[in-house]
């Protein structure tokens, strides 16, 4: 892993918190977009080189609703940039997590993505997330 990629704020409201980030990091989202696949709408924002992903359901069975309403806003997983997904994958496996993809999958910012269970790292839902290109 090469470095933390960003993370991710599971909110209620993309608009409001929206806001509220544009504020505390002194510029707009760089970046909005839904993937539909996850039911998810998110707002990307940049605090030097870091990132912050917003999540906000777009439908009330999707795993950012579910979150929601079992656990509330906040921090909903922290993603590590990857130089090859599939081979990281493969190594964590091998290392006894439990990776929640049989296969990586177009996620949003033009990544390919996969997750670890949080129940093998400490209670920390984590995303791998390699360029596209």
């Amino acid at each position: 892993m090469r470095k933390i990629e960003h993370i991710g704020i599971a909110v209620n409201d993309l608009k409001a918190a929206g806001d509220l980030y544009e504020k505390l990091l002194g510029s707009p989202a760089y970046k909005t977009e839904e993937v539909a696949s996850e039911g998810v709408r998110t707002a990307f924002f940049r605090s030097g080189p870091n990132k912050v992903e917003l999540l906000e359901a777009t439908s009330p069975d999707s795993p950012i609703a579910k979150y929601l309403e079992k656990r509330g806003e906040g921090i909903h997983h922290i993603a590590f940039d990857v130089e090859d997904i599939r081979a990281e994958m493969a190594r964590l496996r091998a290392e006894g997590f439990t990776v929640l993809n049989e296969e990586p999958k177009k996620g949003a910012d033009n990544k390919l993505v996969a997750f670890l269970h949080p129940k093998g790292t400490h209670g920390v839902l984590v995303e791998l997330c390699q360029d596209m290109g």
